[in-house]
């Protein structure tokens, strides 16, 4: 199989994402990553390659917010070449309406609704993954946004909040509402991170709507992602915390799809990688210290590859200077050794994880 179109076509975002939707390709995702999808880090997603859709972060909507500035150059100085999906989270129809209208006269491919954020300081007020527990209300707003959204519609979720009682019933609301594009994490709300994706479930999902359906959760690898294909029927996979790790699994996959080798990175380009980082993710006006504590979140998933006991990510933590950091870096990565596939499993704080848990 040929991987999916590479740039925004000649008829714009819009169209381009449709003839995605529409080809037979497996598509890949970048997921929507509260303060890491920004213009910067897509810029260096695609020096690796990229994905063939990037997702935003986020704009919080409520009856009296504002577009995001911030998430909002992603989108009109979109540095990719590839379509860009704008992700809402909210609970208030009128201001869900009044934003994606607004979006929509910006160079979207589509909008897409949260429907599976895990933080608490999101669920706890109703919206993002705790929507879930209601899906009366769930209905309502799919309803109100389908009618008032004229382009492409999307929904990312889980499979419950605390259960998966009510995940057929949410499959079901979805298909009425004739999505444009499903993406299904295979755990609950509640699960959060911490247990085993459910790719049988999302398959569920995947055989249910009569729609496009993207995996997500845990996609590592090409290797897995294959399997991860291969089980759940989808058509394609949405990646985040796997590709701040491994920023070449978008390449590796393509590769993967055309019968080719799947080069893997050396220490070394793992090291060429965190130092593009820290010099690409700057901003004005720079603070050395800010910087690297904020550096220090994208570690988090990095170090996951790098060694397993954990020794990496806590040199990593007690650093506060840029040269304290890259030294951190080059002890452990200037070498020409094959850096592994699948993660190492090392005690991960929910606050370095958790979207939206850090604002």
């Amino acid at each position: 199989m040929e991987p999916a179109e590479k740039t925004i076509n000649s008829k714009g975002p819009v169209a381009s994402f449709r003839g995605m939707l529409a080809g037979k390709a497996p598509l890949t995702a970048l997921a929507p990553m509260q303060a890491v999808s920004s213009r910067e880090f897509w810029q260096v997603m695609q020096q690796y390659g990229g994905p063939d859709l990037y997702f935003t972060e986020y704009f919080r909507v409520h009856s009296t917010s504002r577009l995001n500035k911030f998430i909002l150059r992603s989108i009109d100085q979109n540095p990719t070449g590839k379509p860009v999906i704008a992700q809402m989270i909210g609970n208030d129809i009128p201001a869900l309406i009044r934003t994606a209208k607004e979006l929509e006269q910006h160079p979207v491919a589509g909008i897409d609704l949260n429907l599976g954020c895990p933080a608490p300081i999101v669920y706890k007020k109703c919206a993002g993954g705790g929507l879930l527990r209601d899906p009366l209300r769930t209905h309502r707003i799919l309803g109100a946004l389908r009618d008032a959204i004229e382009i492409p519609f999307s929904v990312k979720t889980r499979l419950g909040f605390e259960s998966t009682d009510n995940y057929e019933d949410l499959l079901d609301i979805f298909s009425q509402h004739d999505l444009d594009l499903l993406t299904v994490h295979g755990r609950t709300v509640k699960q959060m991170y911490r247990s085993a994706v459910d790719y049988k479930a999302i398959q569920k999902a995947a055989k249910t709507v009569s729609f496009p359906l993207l995996a997500n959760g845990n996609v590592y690898s090409a290797e897995h992602a294959a399997e991860v294909l291969n089980t759940t029927q989808s058509a394609g996979w949405m990646i985040g915390r796997g590709a701040i790790r491994n920023p070449w699994i978008f390449c590796q996959i393509r590769s993967m799809l055309k019968g080719e080798a799947v080069e893997l990175p050396t220490g070394r380009d793992v090291l060429g990688y965190i130092e593009n980082l820290f010099e690409t993710l700057i901003i004005d006006p720079y603070e050395e210290k800010s910087h690297v504590m904020r550096l220090k979140k994208y570690m988090n998933f990095i170090a996951l590859g790098i060694e397993a006991d954990g020794i990496f990510l806590n040199a990593i933590r007690r650093t506060s200077s840029k040269t304290e950091f890259l030294s951190v870096c080059r002890d452990h990565l200037d070498h020409t050794r094959l850096m592994p596939l699948e993660p190492y499993s090392i005690p991960v704080k929910p606050c370095d994880i958790l979207a939206g848990a850090h604002r």
